[in-house]
């Protein structure tokens, strides 16, 4: 397996991640099995893996710390901050006061000494982003991290982050971790471009597109609404809704892609954005053993001009068919406050 530079930091990381959100209560509870499955990826070359503090609340990071044991050297571990695992105020965010508290615990569930990879998980519009990258880079100083990016940022904040952390002498975000598959392809307008122009590296999550290039979902048959993803979120499941038919007809077409190509729709959807030349690797986060196996087959598929072409007609570059699952929603949309100006008091009659 071929390795990639990271974001210029001289970390050298192979192009397939081992995300490990499924590990854990709201996945695979089975601690043994899940350090089967990281030894698993370890012994086909995958060197990078990839969790977060709020993954079944530090479970995923307990789980990821003992399977790594004896193995730690060789990886390259990242893991995020920034949702709250606790009730009361100053539990969340991107604050030095939690940054702070937040990779000490991210240290003891992983069993290690250091980070190589620590991410912002979201923007925090109540955090100046100077206040962020300080702690950042004192804890790079301190040993306790190697390198800092940030994960789903609109390209303006990357922006803002870069010259900030320039102005103030601060060490600035190394890498972005967006959304990116064939049928969420919004961030080719925008943050993978700034990517590369800032030297960033990109580690992209949800190829997969929420099953949806599974090939388990498909136009014109029953969808089993009772367990995974669609009970949880029916509504992004229902076929009578325009954006479920719009993604049941691109699969449709993308399986015919896959066929002529000589491989599965998995496969084709994860060997997509690597081909894009401002990713560095993109994560993939089975639950199981068989789902590993399934993905790693698809390791020496590469995708020419002709199939990517044939991707482009079905989905135009730049386009999401749905709004890819757990992004940041600005403040000034979801904040009805922020887009009115005050209603001026008029005087008393």
């Amino acid at each position: 397996m071929r390795h990639r530079v990271l974001g210029g930091t001289g970390i050298e990381v192979s192009p397939y991640c081992l995300g490990t959100m499924m590990f854990g209560a709201v996945g695979n509870a089975d601690h043994d099995d899940c350090a089967r499955i990281v030894h698993a990826a370890l012994d086909e070359g995958i060197n990078f893996v990839d969790t977060a503090d709020m993954y079944s609340r530090g479970e995923s990071e307990t789980i990821v710390g003992k399977a790594l044991k004896g193995r730690r050297d060789d990886v390259v571990l990242a893991t995020k901050f920034h949702f709250p695992l606790g009730e009361g105020p100053n539990r969340g965010g991107n604050s030095r006061r939690h940054v702070v508290r937040a990779v000490e615990d991210s240290l003891r569930r992983l069993g290690t000494d250091w980070i190589d990879l620590y991410q912002v998980h979201r923007p925090d519009h109540t955090t100046d982003v100077e206040e962020t990258l300080s702690a950042l880079t004192d804890l790079v100083h301190q040993g306790k991290i190697r390198a800092f990016g940030c994960s789903t940022f609109p390209a303006e904040q990357i922006v803002e982050a870069y010259h900030v952390a320039e102005r103030r002498g601060l060490q600035r975000f190394r890498t972005e971790q967006p959304p990116y598959s064939v049928l969420a392809r919004g961030v080719e307008r925008h943050v993978l471009p700034t990517a590369q122009r800032l030297g960033m590296g990109v580690l992209t999550w949800s190829p997969l597109a929420s099953g949806f290039l599974t090939g388990r979902y498909r136009k014109g048959r029953a969808l089993d609404l009772s367990s995974g993803r669609p009970a949880l979120h029916p509504d992004r499941f229902d076929p009578s809704a325009p954006r479920t038919a719009a993604k049941l007809e691109a699969v449709e077409q993308l399986v015919g892609v896959a066929a002529e190509v000589g491989c599965s729709l998995p496969e084709l959807a994860i060997a997509f954005p690597l081909a894009h030349p401002a990713v560095t690797s993109v994560i993939i986060g089975p639950r199981t053993m068989e789902q590993l196996r399934g993905t790693l087959k698809g390791m020496s598929v590469v995708l020419d001009d002709a199939v990517l072409d044939r991707i482009d007609a079905i989905v135009p570059p730049g386009t999401d068919v749905y709004p890819p699952d757990g992004v940041w929603a600005p403040p000034a949309l979801t904040t009805p406050a922020l887009r009115r100006r005050p209603v001026a008091s008029r005087p008393a009659a």
